[in-house]
């Protein structure tokens, strides 16, 4: 809570994608990009569920970012969320091998991570995406802590909304919750705000990343073989004091059907 719910940081950074529980995949991540404070990073959320090791993902994350506050940033995923979480894994391994007590604590934790980042003014980050009611930066800023997610709004669409390559602006979301929105609600908002680049997570991409709307946006996922359903590799963003964007990606290998 000493660090603002908008981050403003300065390049040169590594930004990570999705990691789910997949500790073995953070560590490579790391060791691709070099362990803090030598690299600063960015983590776009979703450490948790799905993966064997949601706990020791975030304990060695929440870690880093005790012992290095300045070179390391942790923002909220959708699966940083108690409803959430409580379905898809984490509270079952709290539960199971501790107790729900520590699991409380990691949701009080959750409710008060950062939840959007600008890096030299010029590239936005969140998990999720745009959101309708989004106009200006300054409502990144006004968003409340500590605070759990609702079903809509702006702190929703942050943590839930996904790019639509099929519609220009916005549409209802297929997973229920939030909207999708096109190149032309993307292009509105990047021209207005004088972004060059929204960087997001939350979906799962063959290549670990992947640009739309004419390189304005990347996602960018982090879990190689996620669920170990899918063939797709995991990547690291590079972002160096030019704002040039680099990749270094984990190779998948494929799923044996």
């Amino acid at each position: 809570m000493d660090q603002p719910v908008f981050l403003e940081l300065e390049a040169p950074i590594k930004i990570c994608g999705d990691l789910h529980g997949q500790f073995y995949d953070l560590l490579k991540l790391l060791e691709f990009g070099g362990m803090p404070p030598e690299a600063n990073y960015l983590f776009l959320g979703d450490y948790v569920d799905r993966g064997k090791y949601s706990i020791e993902t975030m304990c060695l994350l929440l870690a880093f970012k005790i012992k290095y506050p300045e070179n390391f940033f942790l923002l909220r995923g959708n699966h940083e969320i108690a409803e959430i979480n409580r379905m898809y894994g984490f509270y079952d391994d709290c539960k199971r091998r501790f107790s729900i007590k520590i699991w409380k604590k990691f949701i009080d934790v959750f409710n008060c991570l950062p939840v959007t980042a600008l890096i030299d003014d010029k590239i936005l980050c969140m998990h999720g995406g745009l959101s309708p009611d989004l106009h200006t930066l300054d409502q990144l800023r006004e968003i409340r802590r500590p605070t759990d997610v609702p079903d809509k709004g702006l702190l929703c669409d942050l943590l839930w909304a996904d790019p639509d390559k099929d519609h220009p602006n916005w549409e209802e979301n297929d997973r229920g919750v939030s909207y999708t929105f096109g190149e032309k609600a993307l292009s509105s908002f990047t021209k207005a705000n004088d972004v060059d680049l929204v960087c997001r997570a939350h979906q799962v991409v063959d290549d670990g990343y992947e640009f739309f709307g004419n390189r304005q946006l990347v996602t960018v996922f982090s879990a190689v073989n996620y669920c170990g359903e899918f063939d797709n590799s995991g990547a690291l963003m590079s972002v160096d004091e030019t704002l040039m964007c680099s990749f270094q990606v984990l190779k998948g290998s494929r799923v044996q059907e």
